[in-house]
């Protein structure tokens, strides 16, 4: 079995509903459940997976996926194209199902014998990212249940490696292989430890208490890997970036210039050398990562360097004026307070975000920083229940996911409604039209010319705050199991954190 620890919870709670965040949610995405394709982040290449090609109309309005033969559900039945449809079709009728917003730009979704084919209102070209990575669920199951948000599903029937469910207690649960699956497995199971923080996670990992890991490790070189032979760790920061939102719903911090001024007193070089023992590099301005350099716009220059005088004439132009107490009030003189949160087991945030309200503090705002266990965090930043938090990114092939997440109109949900990718609530005119441009080209050399545009859009309007680019966490204990990616054999990234590409590594994985 492999032990792992992919997310800190203090205690686990029996719930694999894929459409809806759980503190069980990893691996049910991508474990019990799986997709069409996976994108690789670690070689930028497309992965067939339930289906095994893909293919486009010529004017980029149809996407045709061809479903693999032979899959079975882990019930033993057979996993057909229909289950596809079934999937998409019901997330029209359950909105709050659609995570990722597919039916904004779906027209229709059809299954055919051995293909579904999928029709876009628009051309459509990141269709493929936007729809191919979707967990697919069985008809025969899903179709009879009332309320798919309210299915805690506990005993859940999947494509996937692990799906069933031989242990489950609030502080430990384990998935053993699923006994059809449609690939060869060298290991019998997963094995999911409850543990609440990094520090303890931390400790587990240093005992050779887990296999697999996914979390940050302060001095990693002399903490962890110099203690055994068999340890590795990989962090590279080619995927997402970190960023501070700010809820743009919110006065003052519905204000660009108070984004912006945030954004300046915020000294980043001293935020990765405290919080992120410099696994990573301060964020640029357009605040891609190092994956997406060929992309990136090396002229825009500014606002993410550290200034905090600059910040504070900002705020005086914003109308948040110093009070006798060296703190900031609102245009109307009234008391101004702001909080940041972050998960309370992630040491890194929690180091970061004390960094950062340090640095706002310098500046006169008054900031407290407020933690909450990962499932109770997720809950309110998704709702919008926030002034300030950290945050990731989307990823994809292009920084075009990103920028959507970020800037897109349509994208953004009232504060209060769940939101799964614009927690911040903003939305760019200027931007949504190069949205559909991007999407309705093929041409390299135009999508280049519009995620140049999207980046000065993005400097321009201060929708978020980058902080630094992500360090992929990858740990691994090679004492019981191998197989695991490396910086030397990088099939695919080792972090587990890597969703649904950790499917990978489960495949690959091999007991010694």
């Amino acid at each position: 079995m492999v032990v792992v620890a992919q997310e800190q919870q203090a205690t686990w709670i029996r719930n694999f509903n894929p459409l809806v965040p759980t503190s069980a949610r990893w691996p049910t995405s991508a474990g019990v459940y799986e997709p069409l394709y996976i994108f690789n982040e670690a070689t930028g290449e497309w992965v067939p997976w339930l289906a095994t090609d893909s293919s486009w109309s010529e004017d980029a309005t149809e996407l045709r996926f061809e479903i693999r033969q032979g899959v079975r559900w882990s019930d033993g039945q057979p996993f057909t194209a229909e289950d596809v449809a079934f999937t998409f079709n019901m997330m029209k009728e359950v909105p709050g199902a659609d995570l990722g917003g597919v039916w904004g730009f779906l027209e229709s979704v059809v299954a055919g014998e051995t293909q579904v084919t999928f029709t876009f209102q628009r051309p459509y070209v990141s269709g493929l990212q936007a729809i191919s990575q979707q967990a697919i669920l069985p008809e025969h199951i899903w179709s009879s249940i009332e309320s798919p948000l309210l299915e805690q599903n506990p005993d859940p029937v999947g494509t996937g490696p692990f799906t069933e469910v031989s242990t489950f207690r609030g502080q430990v649960f384990q998935l053993d292989k699923n006994p059809y699956y449609w690939q060869e497995l060298e290991v019998e199971a997963l094995r999911f430890p409850a543990l609440s923080s990094n520090d303890q996670a931390s400790i587990a990992l240093i005992r050779g208490e887990l296999d697999w890991a996914g979390i940050f490790v302060p001095a990693v070189e002399r903490t962890y890997l110099a203690r055994d032979e068999n340890y590795q760790a990989w962090f590279p920061t080619q995927g997402g970036t970190i960023f501070l939102y700010a809820n743009t719903q919110v006065e003052p911090l519905d204000n660009p210039k108070v984004r912006e001024a945030l954004s300046l007193a915020i000294d980043r070089q001293r935020l990765v050398e405290v919080a992120m023992y410099n696994y990573t590099t301060p964020s640029r301005p357009t605040a891609l990562s190092d994956g997406y350099s060929d992309w990136e716009d090396s002229s825009l220059k500014g606002w993410t360097d550290f200034d905090a005088q600059r910040a504070g004439e900002l705020l005086d132009q914003a109308g948040l004026k110093k009070g006798k107490d060296g703190m900031r009030t609102l245009p109307d003189g009234s008391e101004l307070t702001l909080s940041i949160t972050s998960p309370a087991g992630w040491s890194d945030w929690v180091r970061a975000v004390q960094v950062i309200a340090g640095d706002l503090r310098n500046i006169g705002l008054d900031v407290q920083v407020k933690g909450y266990d990962f499932s109770a965090w997720y809950e309110r930043v998704g709702r919008g229940d926030f002034e300030l938090s950290l945050g990731w990114s989307e990823q994809g092939p292009s920084p075009v996911p990103m920028y959507k997440a970020l800037m897109d109109p349509s994208a953004v949900v009232k504060v209060g409604e769940p939101s799964f990718r614009n927690w911040h609530r903003y939305g760019s005119e200027k931007a949504a039209p190069l949205f559909a441009a991007f999407d309705a080209t093929p041409d390299p050399l135009e999508q280049a010319r519009i995620v140049n545009a999207l980046q000065q859009i993005f400097v321009d309007e201060v929708p978020a705050i980058p902080l630094f680019p992500a360090p992929a966490w990858g740990e691994a204990n090679h004492t019981h199991i191998t197989g695991f990616p490396s910086a030397q054999d990088p099939y695919a990234p080792l972090s587990p954190n890597a969703v649904p590409a950790c499917l990978l590594v489960m495949t690959r994985l091999e007991a010694k």
